[in-house]
Parts: structure tokens; C-alpha cells; sequence
């Protein structure tokens, strides 16, 4: 086993933080199987062009994409394929706890609201005079 090494441990969780969003997941798993333009990535996504060029930046900045200029137009793709590894086995994980250790959600009556949901549908409470 190795010991423990601080400066790798702070890399591994500053590239688990870059991955720790939905969409620079799926930005992540877009460009392991190909190079992209940020326009197609904000298509796949369903985001603004301006949104997901700060999403690759962290992703650039944690070290897990790469960029290079034709013209006008920056392509992306995945620094390596370690980059698909990490998202499979973050897969294989979510799943294998999902199955195997976590309680299970319970279901909602049908038309049920969650309550974070219904918290932030109550009406203003109403202004008394004291």
C-alpha cells in the first residue's frame, strides 16, 4: 500500500470537484470519444456558449481537457483516456452503491410534492402590526 502523499491526495480531489457536476460530466464523456467545438458541446449540453466555455476552463484547469485553435474555433478533447476510465469507474461505483449499500429511496404518492420542493412554495407569511 502507499503512503500517504498529500499533494497527490489534493490533485485526485481537485479532478473528483472538476467532474462533480453534471454538466462537465457529460462534457467529459462528449470528448472522451471525440474532439469537439465548444459550440457542439454547449449544443449537447444544453447550455449557453459562454456556460460551458467556464465549464471546460475548470476542466482544463484540473488537467482533464485540452484545447487547441483552428482559426476562430477552439477544439476540445479528453487529456487521455484515463479520462474515460475515471468517468466509467465513477459509473460502476454510483451504480454498484445505488444497488448494494444505500437505502432505497422511498417512493412519492402520485402528486405528491418533496419537501424541499414544498418549502419553497409557501406563500409569504403575512405582515402583522405589533
Amino acid at each position: 500500500m502507499e503512503s500517504w502523499d498529500a499533494e497527490r491526495a489534493d490533485r485526485a480531489v481537485a479532478v473528483l470537484k472538476a467532474v462533480a457536476d453534471p454538466s462537465r460530466y457529460r462534457l467529459l464523456w462528449a470528448l472522451s470519444g471525440a474532439e469537439l467545438p465548444v459550440s457542439a458541446l454547449a449544443e449537447t449540453i444544453g447550455a449557453h456558449v459562454a456556460a460551458t466555455s467556464q465549464h471546460l476552463a475548470k476542466l482544463r484547469a484540473a488537467g482533464l481537457v485540452t484545447s487547441r485553435r483552428d482559426g476562430t474555433r477552439i477544439f476540445y478533447r479528453a487529456a487521455g483516456p484515463g479520462v474515460r476510465s475515471l468517468l466509467e469507474e465513477a459509473s460502476v461505483v454510483a451504480l454498484a452503491v445505488s444497488t448494494e449499500g444505500a437505502a432505497p429511496t422511498p417512493a412519492l404518492a402520485e402528486g405528491a410534492v418533496p419537501v424541499r420542493a414544498a418549502r419553497r412554495a409557501r406563500a409569504p407569511r403575512p405582515v402583522t402590526d405589533q
